[in-house]
């Protein structure tokens, strides 16, 4: 990926209802998403010119909304379509497109009932999450210090700007300790996700991978889930503890940024990516970029 900064970049972002210059997209200083994070976002991935599950992230997108009291003023067509526009805009192939919304500027105050809600989409290239060596080899993790919150304390379940707070110091720690990123856990010691990703465990040719109580369950966590059932492989949605991983050979990631990408080290324990990850990362890189897009259902 060009180093250039997020900024300074040619092309055209979609605000609020159309394609505008992309270094014309700025907001004001005092709008209420940047002093108390009301902001909700999305990231999806674009293979072959197309958007993976577009319309599924853009329905999550107004679930996120609606759970920090929002509205979006755009249908859920209209936001498919701004995404499509987006992409053909900018002339990319292999993508990832970051739509986001949030409260503007006509309150200041923890209320913000009257605030404007707000809508951009932009497209950026995107190469892997992790370089090519890494994520062949398994990325190497650390436990984290902080973890996820009681959902009676946050929305959990929206994919909302604030709570990547945690997840932004879990991962600048576990880059300055020589890590590529870090496994949370939640407030009951349970283990929960990575800073951007769930957590899938190979114990004894079964896939383990923990409830989704206090965490997004990914989109990927979900396809995942179906291409390894449709492989017949048993998958157990469970509380997992920590302790755990030592019956575990083989443990991977999964989201949007990282697909599928395997894991060789979590602190103490150590895992060898095998079979059944690589099958798997397989599938994926070929479901993502089917011509139309098998129905997968994720029960």
């Amino acid at each position: 990926m060009s180093m250039m900064p997020f900024d300074d970049r040619p092309g055209s972002i979609w605000f609020d209802g159309e394609l505008i210059d992309w270094k014309d997209a700025n907001i004001h200083v005092l709008s209420h998403a940047l002093h108390y994070a009301s902001a909700v976002f999305e990231g999806e991935r674009v293979y072959d010119g197309r958007i993976f599950k577009l319309t599924e992230h853009t329905e999550r997108l107004h679930e996120s909304a609606r759970q920090l009291d929002m509205t979006i003023p755009w249908t859920t067509e209209q936001i498919d379509e701004a995404c499509r526009q987006v992409v053909a805009a900018q002339g990319l192939k292999d993508a990832y497109v970051r739509p986001v919304a949030w409260r503007g500027s006509e309150m200041m105050g923890v209320s913000a009932q009257n605030t404007k809600i707000h809508l951009a989409i932009a497209a950026w290239e995107w190469p892997a999450y992790f370089a090519p060596e890494a994520r062949m080899k398994g990325i190497r993790m650390q436990w984290s210090k902080w973890r996820r919150p009681d959902p009676r304390t946050i929305p959990a379940k929206s994919k909302a700007a604030g709570l990547y707070m945690i997840c932004t110091l879990s991962k600048h720690a576990a880059e300055a300790a020589g890590y590529n990123d870090a496994l949370m856990m939640d407030w009951r010691g349970q283990i929960a996700e990575a800073t951007g990703a769930n957590i899938f465990l190979n114990i004894d040719g079964k896939l383990h991978t923990p409830t989704p109580d206090c965490f997004l369950d990914g989109i990927t966590r979900r396809t995942t889930i179906a291409l390894a059932k449709a492989r017949q492989i048993e998958v157990v949605e469970r509380v997992i503890m920590p302790e755990e991983l030592a019956q575990a050979s083989e443990v991977f990631l999964t989201g949007t940024a990282v697909e599928v990408t395997p894991v060789s080290e979590i602190g103490e324990y150590k895992f060898t990516p095998g079979a059944l990850t690589k099958m798997l990362m397989e599938d994926y890189d070929v479901e993502v970029r089917r011509e139309v897009p098998a129905t997968l259902n994720a029960a």
